[in-house]
Formats: structure tokens, sequence, C-alpha cells
């Protein structure tokens, strides 16, 4: 009985609103648009997209979601460096991590490359040297966690991208309606 009170109260003071139903926006020769009829696979901003996140869509002319697709990832990345360190990124000692990770593009490979040239540097210590007597300190991976956390940062980086690059491949070409609710692609001349 408290429930039919308080629905009618609530209908009472508002009342459920019955909106029109929308027009469905038609061709200029009057027949209805197909929602997938305008997309297209831009087989060019997919490569682009793998090459730096964001940049296939500032080719099909989508610069805002370009710079949000670039902001995201880019910024997860950095994010995941900056809590794991550049061992973060490490394509020998965890290669199944790297597959994710090298969805980011040319960032990660630079990564790997600078892990790879200070490692490489780094001699290793000798059963008898005490990690205080070293001259330099040696690299270890991130204590904790934190390595493990910078690596999942930036395979999730390398996996969103995989989503921006699958949206890029396949686009829909940008549709524009005129006053009269008249649907154009601006492929075929709409204007």
């Amino acid at each position: 009985s408290t429930l039919s009170l308080r629905a009618g109260v609530s209908t009472y003071f508002f009342p459920p609103v019955r909106l029109p139903p929308r027009p469905r926006p038609r061709t200029p020769s009057g027949a209805p648009v197909n929602d997938r009829s305008n997309e297209s696979l831009q087989i060019a901003a997919g490569v682009l997209s793998l090459i730096a996140p964001g940049l296939g869509h500032a080719a099909l002319g989508q610069t805002k979601r370009a710079a949000l697709i670039a902001t995201g990832i880019l910024g997860l990345f950095f994010s995941g460096l900056l809590i794991g360190g550049v061992d973060a990124v490490d394509s020998k000692n965890d290669p199944w991590w790297f597959v994710g990770q090298a969805l980011v593009g040319p960032p990660v490979f630079a990564a790997d490359w600078v892990n790879r040239s200070l490692s490489a540097n780094d001699p290793a210590p000798t059963a008898d040297q005490n990690w205080r007597d070293a001259k330099q300190p040696s690299r270890e991976k991130s204590i904790a966690h934190s390595n493990e956390m910078g690596m999942l940062f930036i395979t999730i980086a390398g996996m969103l991208n995989l989503i921006a690059v699958i949206d890029a491949f396949w686009n829909q070409t940008p549709v524009q309606k005129d006053r009269r609710g008249v649907v154009g692609s601006l492929e075929a001349g709409g204007r």
C-alpha cells in the first residue's frame, strides 16, 4: 500500500512525459537512411593508428576524437612508466606482457630500447660482491608490486589502442543534416 501511495505521489508531482516519435532521417531521394550504409573500411587510418595513438582519427578529420584518444592512451602509458620505471617494458623477461604493450606503438619500443641499453651497461654482481660495496647501484626491478602495476597500465594502454585501431579501420563517413532533416554524406557531395 505504501508503494502504491508513493507511486501515486510521484506521478502526481512528476507526470510521465510522452515524447513524440522522432522522425527517421531520409536521403535526398526520400528513402530512409540505413544506419550502416555510410560505414567503410579505412585501411590507411587503421595503419596510422598503429603508428601513433590517435593519428588515424586525425587523418579522418576527427581531430577532437584523435586528441582524446592520444591523451588517454599516452597518459596511461606514461603513468605506467612513472609507476613501474623503464623496466616495466621488458621484451626479454616479460614477453607476454610486451605483446599487449607493443600495441601502443613506437613509445613502447623506445622504452624497451632504453631498458635494454641500461641493462647492457649494468654489470652483473659477482657472488663475493656486496651491493653496499658497489660504486653504482645495480638496476633492480621496482620494489613491491609497482613494476607489475606499471606493466599493467602500459598493457591496458595497448589494449585501448587496439580498440582505437579497430574504430579507425571501420569508421563511419561523417553525415550531416540540412534544415529539412535530409541527410547527405559528405563524400557524396552533401553539405
